[in-house]
């Protein structure tokens, strides 16, 4: 941090309430739909300057109780903003989504974020529109993975962490990822039951 002085993140609970004021203020529905990495559906959209699309699904990966929680208390282990990000309205509802990188150090106002410097905290209220929810399986199963411009929501968390905090009490690392893949694999050699 620029100013050097100490940063004191609040519980989630209270950077929450901060978060649906500023909802409420700005007259964008507070009830709030979290999502993550893999309810993202980009899409190709020729009539859009960026190329793309966005929209969103919950039907084929939806996210466990709580998991916007447990993303905000992984965040707030590193030395890097944590953003609360708008994507749109979707049934009465913010689209959200908890973001955290040092990619986010230098973005203000100019770029539609308000700080809360004493908390190391981004609200990034988005557009009022509408977006999509998708349903259709295959639409989701073809969304754009690559060969798309970077984006703020690249930095956003994934399912696969908040299922191996569940199961882990963390993320685990690409070794703690092998090493489980080879341990049920010579179970299985083994003729052991997982």
């Amino acid at each position: 941090m620029a100013n050097g002085s100490p940063v004191t993140r609040p519980r989630f609970e209270e950077a929450l309430a901060s978060w649906k004021a500023l909802l409420r203020l700005h007259g964008v529905p507070e009830g709030v739909r979290w999502i993550f990495d893999e309810n993202l559906c980009f899409e190709k959209d020729p009539s859009n300057p960026a190329g793309y699309r966005l929209g969103y699904q919950i039907l084929f990966t939806p996210p466990p109780a709580e998991a916007e929680q447990i993303a905000y208390e992984h965040f707030t282990e590193f030395d890097a903003p944590i953003v609360f990000y708008r994507v749109g309205s979707s049934q009465g509802r913010s689209v959200c989504l908890l973001l955290s990188d040092k990619w986010f150090d230098a973005k203000g106002e100019p770029e539609g974020f308000t700080r809360r410097g004493d908390w190391q905290i981004l609200f990034r209220l988005g557009a009022k529109e509408e977006i999509e929810e998708i349903k259709d399986r295959a639409r989701w199963e073809h969304r754009l993975l690559r060969d798309r411009p970077l984006h703020d929501l690249d930095f956003c968390m994934t399912l696969q962490a908040i299922h191996e905090t569940l199961a882990h009490g963390r993320v685990l690392t690409a070794y703690d990822r092998y090493a489980l893949k080879l341990m049920h694999v010579w179970r299985r050699l083994l003729g052991k039951p997982e």
